[in-house]
């Protein structure tokens, strides 16, 4: 059984169809990436998956179930863990406080229960040293280790990537592909969007490229790069 399906989901706002009949599959212990330029519509996919936006036409399944109309917090709960692109922490809040807050409420954990939970997280993602200080005062890396351990806390089954990756220097991302590998050992499902493509191409299992809302292309990732189409919609970016 699938981790994910997505079957023929589509959203637009006003006449602007921003994903557009997409159609895919993510099976348990897979890493899935997805391509595609700003504004292909990689972002309001994720958004489909989580639920925080609704979709217009097609169905969500999760682990053979219909998530399609459950609210985001109900597919957290479920097992669905996200990023986004943008870290938005509780700035005023420690980095040991933030991911307490993301057990209790994404995991439905208790107290306690929470505590050893932010603990581990810390060790896993390297912030221990910085597990009392104001998640505000992050550096870039440190915020954006933050956001991977916010959504690690809430226990995730298929963890949803949102440009982890980006801004980050090539030491700084060759660090989070290493966490990245020692999360998927785990057996974790894990959804990528990423414009840094040689960080994407050390993990993921397979491409799914989408242009316009619509899928361009999909399949083993070497392939998919050197597909002619793939590299126009690419052009000017290092592949």
């Amino acid at each position: 059984m699938p981790m994910l399906s997505l079957h023929a989901v589509s959203k637009s706002y006003g006449a602007l169809k921003v994903t557009d009949d997409i159609s895919l599959t993510v099976e348990a212990g897979e890493t899935l990436g997805i391509l595609g330029p700003n504004g292909a519509g990689k972002t309001t996919l994720f958004n489909l998956i989580s639920g925080d936006v609704r979709v217009d036409a097609g169905r969500v399944e999760y682990e053979g179930r219909d998530v399609t109309w459950l609210a985001p917090h109900q597919r957290c709960r479920g097992g669905i863990g996200r990023s986004y692109q943008v870290p938005q922490p509780f700035g005023h809040m420690t980095v040991f406080e933030n991911l307490v807050t993301a057990a209790c409420f994404g995991a439905g954990q208790p107290e306690r229960e929470a505590w050893a939970t932010a603990r581990d997280v810390l060790e896993q993602t390297g912030l221990l040293a910085h597990a009392n200080k104001p998640a505000g005062g992050l550096t870039l890396l440190d915020r954006k280790r933050l956001e991977l351990a916010r959504a690690l806390a809430t226990k995730p089954k298929l963890l949803l990537l949102d440009e982890i990756a980006g801004g980050l220097t090539e030491h700084e991302a060759k660090q989070l592909v290493d966490e990245l590998k020692r999360i998927k050992a785990q057996g974790i499902t894990m959804v990528w969007i990423e414009h840094v493509v040689h960080a994407l191409l050390a993990i993921a299992d397979r491409l799914f490229v989408i242009n316009f809302g619509q899928k361009l292309a999909e399949g083993e990732p070497r392939a998919v790069m050197d597909d002619p189409e793939v590299r126009r919609v690419y052009m000017g970016m290092e592949v």
